[in-house]
């Protein structure tokens, strides 16, 4: 596995519940080949098509819940397509944190609801 993209941004939200809404979000896409989750480490990860597996975390912060996504490529075979396919990644970091930041507009969730940016670092 190659580590692609790291993002890392503090939601104001208690953890346990940035947790269940992010596994909700992921398990209800329509392509998910993939799915695991450890709610005791508060862990998910989705894996699909030939080479793309996002992982995520969520602690503990004292501004809510630090949610940590990472990107890998884990290709088996043309590893070395992984960065033409995808248009050497320009870009990629931003709309993966702009996916992170969609997770939370909509949220039915009183403590997620009005969430309109994540800090990065």
């Amino acid at each position: 596995m190659k580590l692609l993209v790291e993002l890392s941004g503090v939601v104001p939200a208690p953890a346990a519940e940035v947790f269940t809404r992010l596994a909700e979000s992921l398990r209800a896409q329509p392509y998910n080949p993939g799915f695991e989750m450890d709610a005791e480490r508060r862990f998910l990860a989705q894996q699909g098509g030939w080479w793309y597996r996002g992982e995520y975390t969520v602690e503990e912060d004292p501004a809510g819940a630090r949610v940590t996504h990472r990107v890998y490529n884990v290709a088996t075979w043309s590893r070395w397509a992984v960065p033409l396919a995808n248009r050497f990644f320009v870009g990629f970091a931003d709309r993966v944190g702009e996916g992170l930041i969609g997770c939370w507009e909509n949220s039915p969730r009183p403590a997620a609801r009005g969430v309109r940016s994540v800090r990065f670092t």
